[in-house]
């Protein structure tokens, strides 16, 4: 194998390991509250490899940023997590909580591992994303195991192969002489169910222990959005009349005391947005029918618009940590 010639971190290796540092770090404190309120041993000892998971991430992102002389994020430290903190979400919450944020991690890390060339920070993310297949997999039958695991729904498909030849194939807007929904846009469609389901229960958990009235309201709002959302793609199953499987036992404790900082919420709630603003933009590409891409692009343009308002009161509050930024040459001129 050939040596590499030592170079610089790019700006791409450099934000993925600066957004590493901000998300593991917050991680880190959700699984120390998860691993002091669960009674299941086998949800305990997945709760142990995600919280080990994040720990070596956080560890092996910060050792590079400092190896090539780059500022360590300040992200998320023991401060941010109150480890008095009563249970607030079940077990089999848990387990779907840390489903979903594999699932994430899969898709951050392997987007940056396509812009990186630095063979160290490859390594990394290449170990990285092995970590995420390994703890969704494991979550995975841990489910299975207990009967918790809930399937995308099952279907009855025509038994021949075609190929499309009519434009009314995509359909209109309206719901007039549309045709069925087709596997592929049930895999998106089910999805986002999911996703929104796990960011509901979240929000309804951090609405109830938020200390401000104006985190409070604003994860609230978020909570009705994701409610909302979960409403508007089942409809979309249910008008073909096919089932829409929701798993049970995602619960919220009465509890009112935080687990969390209102910085961490805040930040963990803009997580959830960009995880779901990428999952629609990926399935408004996928869905062929024009009613359903439409529901897609119009649901972003909402969410969007609640992260700018989450974005506001971060910066009000000096809870946003500002990414790394090129020096403005044009400053140099002007003087």
């Amino acid at each position: 194998m050939m040596e590499e010639h030592q170079t610089r971190l790019t700006s791409s290796e450099i934000a993925a390991l600066w957004s590493s540092v901000q998300n593991n770090s917050m991680a880190i404190c959700v699984f120390k509250h998860f691993i002091k309120n669960v009674d299941d041993e086998d949800i305990k000892s997945i709760i142990n490899n995600a919280l080990s998971i994040s720990e070596e991430n956080l560890s092996l992102s910060e050792k590079i940023l400092r190896e090539d002389k780059q500022p360590i994020p300040v992200g998320f430290r023991d401060e941010d997590f109150n480890p008095n903190a009563p249970r607030l979400y079940s077990d089999t919450y848990y387990l779907y909580y840390i489903k979903n944020m594999a699932k994430v991690g899969l898709s951050v890390y392997g987007v940056a591992l396509a812009t990186s060339a630095k063979s160290s920070v490859r390594d990394f993310l290449s170990k990285a994303i092995q970590s995420s297949t390994n703890l969704y997999n494991k979550t995975s039958d841990v489910l299975l195991s207990k009967g918790l695991f809930v399937r995308p729904p099952y279907v009855s498909t025509t038994n021949e192969i075609d190929f499309i030849d009519q434009k009314n194939y995509k359909g209109g807007l309206l719901n007039i002489n549309r045709r069925p929904v087709n596997v592929i846009e049930i895999s998106h469609v089910y999805a986002n169910i999911e996703t929104n389901l796990v960011g509901q229960v979240l929000l309804t958990g951090l609405t109830q222990v938020a200390q401000t009235n104006e985190v409070r309201k604003y994860c609230e709002k978020g909570k009705d959005i994701a409610t909302k959302h979960v409403k508007l793609f089942s409809a979309i199953l249910t008008d073909d009349d096919i089932p829409v499987p929701t798993p049970s036992d995602l619960t919220v404790s009465n509890s009112t005391i935080a687990p969390f900082s209102e910085k961490l919420i805040m930040f963990h709630t803009a997580l959830l947005i960009q995880s779901s603003t990428s999952n629609y933009a990926t399935a408004a590409a996928a869905s062929l029918r024009k009613d359903i891409a439409t529901t897609y692009v119009r649901l972003a343009v909402e969410v969007t618009s609640y992260a700018s308002d989450g974005v506001n009161i971060m910066i009000d509050h000096s809870w946003l940590e500002e990414p790394p930024q090129i020096i403005n040459k044009k400053n140099f001129s002007n003087q």
